[in-house]
């Protein structure tokens, strides 16, 4: 962007100010929107209220918040201002954000209304207040510190390119949390080269669904918007079909991003029930010419329930199934996939509607660099290491962590496996790491999920693994311990556990849900008798671990 004088956020909410003063910014679907003024007007009236609490250039402010337009607000002015911003996933459970704030050592925190349940009982150390995202008002305090429109900064401040904007975190289960450093360059870069797979407008709207707080649609969805004076509408509710489809029919989106559970949802419910439905058509379906044509009748009427102005449907978060993406490709339906991770702000590949390849990831992003690190001679197969202005400035307070994934020219290794193709399409073969991909393109960490597990009464060890696509827990427990507590049990032990067995596993599964967010709940828990095989540096061996148990009692 030439108009920018650097890569900053307080220079880009200037810029956008001045170039689409009167247009659009943000809105609730159906209520008036603000427009960039007004926007840039409550951002600089928020830093005048952060200042009056006392945030300083560097504090930690964090978010807990469903989708807004105040949240947008919020998180420009912290970052406008020199101070971090830290975006909390709304699905996280009490103990995740009370781990998380104490980490970062928040100082503010903002939050909705609904989420203050979540939140009441909390006494931090460095919390000083929190504060109402519906109204900008201190909660539990008679204070006369309030939230003036009119206000403006008393302070100047001086952002630069390389300053800390945000601090991610993708979980915060075990106190031992991972926050991703990602600096203003980091993230307006990021926005920018997206641009690449589809040109955005001031005449463009986007329909907001996934939250704000994942870099997904924080880079995408909101920076790279905003960058480009395009209005972006939120839903005031969970976008359940009921809600999204009215939704849709108001707002018209051009633009919009999703995770594949969304349109495999849409795939299997709405259109593969009308082709199966009479024995004729499921014939007719099943020849791949008249299949075609099919599809690209029924995408043309799927285009019509998002509100029939569609122009880039973006998928990412996880690899899409490959039966619905060949539905979509022949329905000519316009989506898009993006490939990347929260360390690297997060795209790095990607393809638009005109440039879709089957099952790929994409091509990369310009001015960064993507390699594949020692391919396999024969496949070519390696590990996906990215670097550029993209990539995080590191884990926050984990220089050891950070050591073993940036190397110390600048490479990132992703601890994903890929290949690249003769026309430089990106292909993701698996990952090298632990991480499970749920159903929503949430990162699972299984490590933190076990840590739970494992505080459990008898526990002695866990493996979280994905069976069949459900997240199942394997047990062992202190067999020696329990004998010991159930000594007075007359009859033959084991016969007791078994009639105990699925009593046991409810418990031990209560137990773990209470305590983790909603995409980290575990589907079901196996008990196992034996200890799990460990490497000579007492590491279990994950990958014996995922095939299905056969469901027998204390395998």
């Amino acid at each position: 962007m030439k108009e920018y004088k650097k890569l900053t956020f307080p220079e880009l909410i200037r810029v956008s100010a001045k170039n689409f003063n009167k247009r659009p910014a943000v809105a609730f679907v159906g209520e008036k929107p603000v427009t960039y003024g007004e926007f840039h007007k409550n951002v600089n009236a928020l830093i005048a209220f952060l200042e009056k609490l006392n945030v300083e250039p560097g504090d930690r402010v964090a978010i807990l918040s469903t989708n807004s337009p105040h949240w947008g607000m919020v998180y420009f002015a912290v970052v406008s201002m020199g101070a971090v911003v830290v975006p909390l996933l709304p699905d996280f459970s009490s103990e995740e954000i009370k781990n998380t704030l104490r980490h970062s050592r928040s100082k503010v925190l903002f939050v909705s209304k609904s989420l203050i349940p979540k939140v009441k009982s909390f006494s931090i150390h460095s919390l000083v207040h929190k504060v109402s995202m519906e109204e900008f008002k201190i909660i539990g305090d008679s204070s006369d510190i309030l939230f003036d429109n009119n206000a403006t900064p008393l302070k100047q401040y001086d952002i630069q390119e390389d300053d800390l904007a945000a601090i991610i975190y993708t979980s915060g289960t075990t106190g031992r949390s991972k926050g991703v450093m990602l600096s203003h360059k980091n993230i307006i870069f990021d926005a920018i080269k997206a641009s690449k797979f589809q040109l955005v407008t001031s005449k463009d709207r986007f329909l907001s669904v996934l939250p704000l707080s994942h870099t997904y649609e924080n880079t995408i969805g909101f920076v790279l918007p905003l960058i480009y004076g395009a209005a972006i509408y939120y839903l005031k509710k969970i976008p359940s079909p009921s809600v999204l489809i009215p939704a849709m029919e108001k707002v018209r989106p051009t633009l919009m991003l999703t995770v594949p559970l969304i349109i495999e949802k849409i795939y299997r419910s709405k259109i593969l029930p009308a082709f199966n439905d009479k024995q004729l058509v499921k014939k007719l379906y099943s020849k791949p010419f008249i299949r075609k044509r099919m599809n690209k009748l029924a995408g043309k009427k799927l285009l019509k329930i998002f509100g029939g102005e569609l122009k880039f449907f973006g998928v990412g978060g996880a690899k899409i199934n490959e039966e619905v993406e060949k539905f979509l490709l022949e329905a000519k339906f316009p989506y898009a996939v993006g490939y990347g991770l929260t360390e690297t702000s997060p795209l790095l590949a990607g393809f638009g509607k005109k440039d879709a390849r089957l099952q790929s990831a994409g091509t990369i992003i310009d001015d960064i660099e993507v390699i594949i690190h020692d391919p396999d001679p024969e496949t070519g197969e390696g590990e996906i290491w990215a670097r550029g202005p993209n990539v995080m400035k590191g884990y926050y307070k984990e220089p050891e962590l950070t050591k073993q994934v940036l190397t110390d020219d600048g490479w990132f290794k992703t601890g994903d496996l890929g290949v690249f193709d003769k026309d430089g399409y990106l292909y993701i073969k698996g990952r090298s790491k632990n991480v499970i991909i749920g159903a929503g393109g949430e990162n699972i960490y299984p490590e933190e999920i076990e840590a739970v597990i494992n505080n459990y009464e008898n526990v002695e060890e866990s493996v979280v693994v994905e069976q069949n696509g459900k997240l199942v827990a394997l047990v062992h427990l202190n067999w020696d311990a329990l004998q010991e507590k159930f000594q007075n049990i007359q009859e033959n032990f084991e016969n007791y556990l078994d009639e105990k067995y699925p009593e046991l596993r409810n418990e031990i599964k209560k137990y773990i849900n209470e305590r983790v967010s909603r995409f980290s709940k575990i589907q079901d828990v196996n008990l196992v008798k034996e200890e799990f095989v460990k490497t000579a540096t007492k590491k279990i061996k994950r990958f014996l671990y995922k095939k299905e148990q056969n469901g027998k009692s204390f395998q």
